[in-house]
């Protein structure tokens, strides 16, 4: 009996840190039963089902990237964000706990892991918090501040989604006159500019100086992205928020005619106000400088919330076109003013290029659901995500990436929302039975 001695193959940095050398040599690996993990030895996804899983099916052209291995990683990846407290840290090694970030982040960290008690009590913990319509936001500075035109808005999707995910109406009893308080103030009008403009219904936003949404980098103190006016996330997130109220307050035997009043008209001008001509829509409608139709992914929310205002519209397939990577999606279309392809340097170019086309990977999560709901094939999209968790951070997804290929990560290695978007998304939560 003869014996065959394996074949060693090795390539070092001079190969597998070069994009014309690595993304030439491809990896394998089988499973014996026709499924197979495959890459480029320098991480480059160059075919469509390059992946941690590719299962084996009976036609071979009918091949789907398979993501159910991943789900032990997410999980894992989530464990190191969810505090004893119970808090969210947003990032690891420079982020602490970030209203906006916990909430956004609620669903895949929480509900899709089995941590719905522990959820209840971050969210009854943070609903102390709130003052003047307002969610207490970030602790890094060392004092308690109200300075996001969004948290809040989140708040409410996060209580939305625990309660029908879990029936619990007790819960439901405890916050809805919070979020009740919420919604009056916002009517009133609160910190900063924020609130309802009535000739409209619309939620506006901002004041010189400040970067109230997500995008709230800032150079010198001045904004990078103010975004001042009726920001289009903004205004889903409202349109949804007023949905989810309505559906709390049904659970508990109500229906107050205000709050059904708010939303539809809110609803109904989203609808005639945020499409531009060409087919998308508009990221800030009546700012300092009118209309802003930048290509930027802040419009996914209108179709991918679960109360989202649009459901059919060119804009997603139009919005990908721009911005999607194989790692997110771009926060500003090449070749858009002030777009940044790099995210690099100095903190003062970086925060320039912070939300001026740097990937964000939680954006897939609004992605995915937006081309759910449009009747969008998301195939393969997940790919580079998989491949990701064997990148930089290991077993984690980074905070930010380059908005040019070959699209290298930046940022925390660690960061919550995009590992909990990326979990989200591959383990859907059942509603629970309505009472």
């Amino acid at each position: 009996m003869s014996v065959t001695t394996p074949l060693r193959i090795a390539f070092g940095p001079a190969v597998c840190t070069s994009l014309a050398e690595g993304s030439d040599r491809e990896w394998l690996v089988a499973d014996g039963c026709g499924g197979y993990a495959m890459g480029t030895v320098c991480g480059l996804r160059t075919r469509r089902y390059h992946g941690l899983l590719v299962p084996a099916v009976s036609d071979p052209s009918a091949r789907r990237l398979g993501l159910v291995a991943l789900e032990p990683v997410l999980v894992l990846a989530a464990d190191a964000f969810v505090t004893t407290a119970p808090d969210v840290v947003a990032g690891y090694p420079w982020f602490g706990a970030w209203s906006r970030d916990t909430m956004t982040s609620y669903e895949g960290l929480f509900l899709a892991t089995g941590r719905a008690d522990e959820g209840r009590e971050l969210l009854r913990g943070y609903a102390a918090t709130v003052s003047e319509g307002m969610l207490a936001n970030t602790a890094d500075t060392g004092a308690t501040e109200y300075n996001t035109a969004d948290a809040t808005l989140w708040f409410i999707h996060a209580i939305d989604l625990h309660v029908a995910a879990t029936g619990d109406l007790d819960l439901a009893a405890a916050l809805v006159p919070v979020l009740d308080g919420v919604v009056k103030a916002h009517v009133l009008g609160t910190r900063y500019g924020i609130g309802v403009d009535p000739a409209d219904g619309l939620l506006t936003q901002g004041q010189p100086g400040y970067a109230l949404t997500w995008m709230d980098a800032r150079v010198d103190g001045i904004g990078v992205t103010p975004r001042i006016g009726k920001a289009v996330e903004i205004n889903a997130l409202w349109v949804n928020g007023l949905a989810a109220l309505r559906a709390l307050h049904a659970r508990l035997g109500s229906d107050p005619p205000e709050i059904a009043a708010l939303h539809e008209r809110a609803r109904t001008s989203f609808a005639a106000r945020f499409p531009t001509p060409a087919g998308g829509l508009y990221d800030v409608v009546d700012g300092p400088d009118g209309d802003d139709d930048a290509v930027r992914p802040n419009q996914l929310l209108a179709f991918s919330l679960p109360h989202a205002p649009l459901t059919e519209s060119a804009a997603v397939g139009l919005a990908a076109e721009s911005l999607l990577t194989p790692l997110g999606l771009r926060s500003l279309g090449p070749g858009s003013p002030g777009y940044r392809g790099q995210h690099r340097g100095g903190s003062r170019d970086r925060d320039s290029a912070y939300h001026q086309g740097t990937v964000w990977p939680w954006l897939i999560g609004p992605y995915v659901d937006a081309c759910r709901r449009t009747g969008l094939p998301t195939d393969g999209v997940l790919a580079g995500l998989a491949a990701h968790l064997a990148e930089w951070g290991l077993g984690s997804v980074s905070e930010t990436v380059d908005a040019d290929a070959p699209h290298a990560a930046t940022g925390c290695p660690f960061q919550a929302w995009s590992v909990a978007e990326l979990n989200r998304i591959i383990r859907p939560i059942k509603a629970a039975p309505s009472s």
